[in-house]
């Protein structure tokens, strides 16, 4: 094996390959263009246009589309928590997912994730319901499903709502269904880092009337009409131009997710013989999308840390990244304010984990190079 790029040798890349692309057409320019010359810039008919091709892609009743994803998760869970109420979440995801339930009047409570899926641990699930037990909030972290046969079966027992954080899931499907189409309340973030982005953009499908209704007014000062309020609600509406941008993403988002689980298989075939690294697993009767490849190290396996795997990466060319560096539990404001039970496998992951380049534009020369990089590297630092 050449010597690392870092100690003087030769980078296995000649050019950086980037971690994510986000690419806009020349139609993106054209609509935006023709939005600008109306005068008319706020959620219009763009908007209801992205709404119903949302919806009916997904396989939903409903769609109503917000300013990003945060707004996705807080307007959903402020449509039906009460104060006190408590909402289950994973530890091992991005803060949003509970800062929403925060801000709704209700209390996250923290459970553990799967360490080969990296996603909610039902059993754990099990242990922290109480009688204030309102919601699960699985995460579908990196483009895979979490077991959502196991969690309706809990939400039905108890009556719980299902609040799916899909911002990573576009496109992913459980038991042959989009996680779009599920009943309750399924929050999709249009971040441009996301399978399909908008610049900053979210979206919330439900099969629910009450619940589409109660969002619908929500995201807009609880008003039914002009100057009408029914409710106090908040300002999370989306503009024209950026329904605009999603409407063109959304058409080209099965090419997209056929682009990536190609580049998936690239990958997992080539990094599934390198000693001292561990590749996200798919839930059973998942099909995942992607929207980021994600592997943990074996640390006792190898005689570095992550952040000395990820430079000696960078160095040979490859971009790399770390989703998410601290667990929910560990979080300065979580510890003050929740107090959480510790959570250890999330606490360990974060510890262990890193992402690799994953968009449509990555070529199959591209992901060859970036396995050779991970061999490269963990071939070095092997025990």
């Amino acid at each position: 094996m050449d010597k690392l790029a870092q100690l003087g040798g030769t980078p296995i890349s000649p050019k950086m390959i980037p971690l994510v692309k986000p690419t806009f057409t020349r139609k993106d320019s054209e609509d935006i263009e023709k939005i600008l010359k109306t005068g008319y810039v706020r959620m219009g008919s763009y908007t209801k246009e992205f709404e119903e091709k949302f919806a009916k892609k997904v396989g939903a009743k409903y769609a109503y589309a917000v300013s990003n994803g945060t707004a996705a998760l807080h307007t959903s869970y402020l449509s039906f928590l009460q104060p006190g109420d408590e909402v289950i979440a994973p530890a091992f995801t991005f803060i949003a997912t509970i800062s929403t339930v925060y801000f709704s009047n209700a209390k996250p409570v923290l459970a553990d994730v799967d360490p080969k899926t990296y996603l909610l641990d039902v059993e754990d699930v099990k242990k922290k319901i109480t009688n204030k037990t309102k919601a699960i909030a699985p995460v579908h972290l990196f483009g895979n499903s979490a077991d959502m046969r196991a969690i309706r079966e809990i939400a039905e027992d108890h009556s719980f709502k299902v609040v799916n954080d899909c911002a990573q899931a576009h496109g992913t499907l459980y038991d042959g269904k989009d996680l779009g189409s599920f009943k309750d309340l399924n929050c999709y973030s249009f971040y441009p880092t996301k399978s399909m982005t908008t610049g900053e953009g979210g979206m919330v499908t439900t099969n629910d009337p009450n619940l589409y209704k109660l969002g619908c007014l929500i995201r807009s000062h609880g008003d039914d009409a002009r100057y009408h309020h029914v409710m106090f609600g908040l300002n999370y509406r989306p503009t024209d131009i950026a329904s605009a941008i999603g409407l063109n993403q959304l058409e080209q988002l099965d090419s997209f997710i056929e682009k990536r689980r190609h580049i998936a298989q690239i990958l997992t075939k080539g990094l599934s013989h390198v000693d001292g690294v561990h590749m996200q697993e798919a839930t059973p009767r998942c099909t995942p999308s992607y929207s980021y490849y994600t592997i943990d190290l074996k640390l006792d396996e190898l005689r570095c840390n992550r952040d000395t795997f990820m430079e000696a990466l960078k160095a040979e060319n490859i971009d790399c990244a770390v989703h998410y560096p601290t667990a929910l539990t560990k979080q300065p404001v979580v510890e003050h304010l929740l107090k959480p039970s510790p959570c250890p496998i999330s606490e360990d992951l974060t510890n262990r984990i890193l992402s690799l380049p994953m968009h449509p534009y990555l070529s199959d020369e591209e992901a060859r190079l970036v396995v050779e990089a991970v061999n490269k590297v963990a071939s070095h630092y092997h025990k």
